[in-house]
């Protein structure tokens, strides 16, 4: 879990907005974890491969059903435990906190873990 809220707050950390990260779920080699940062908020689905953790793509409440994970490529086995997972952990957020899920689409990232160039 500290390698996961590490790789979020090197990739996503503003000096004028703290980024909070939880909470975070695994299933497998696979996790979503939860973060806000000012108003708003999201989740990033995340991969494990060769034993470190890579960004896979980032979105809001998206990232909460069985059906988006599959289609990024999350096995339903895990897309199922992931979901149940993050029923349960967010259940015990303050409500203000998950409220801030205003994330809205799919932010694919590169193979880095990083967003590729904004497209004109």
């Amino acid at each position: 879990m500290d390698s996961i809220q590490h790789l979020l707050h090197s990739a996503f950390d503003k000096p004028d907005a703290e980024l909070i990260v939880e909470p975070i779920v695994v299933a497998s080699d696979h996790a979503i974890a939860g973060w806000t940062q000012g108003d708003m908020g999201g989740r990033a689905l995340l991969r494990r491969k060769g034993g470190e953790w890579a960004i896979i793509l980032c979105s809001g409440d998206a990232l909460k059903s069985v059906d988006a994970l599959v289609k990024a490529a999350v096995p339903e086995g895990a897309a199922a435990t992931l979901e149940q997972k993050l029923v349960k952990a967010e259940a015990s957020l303050d409500p203000r906190r998950v409220a801030h899920s205003r994330f809205e689409g799919f932010v694919m990232m590169d193979e880095t873990g990083h967003h590729p160039p904004q497209q004109k």
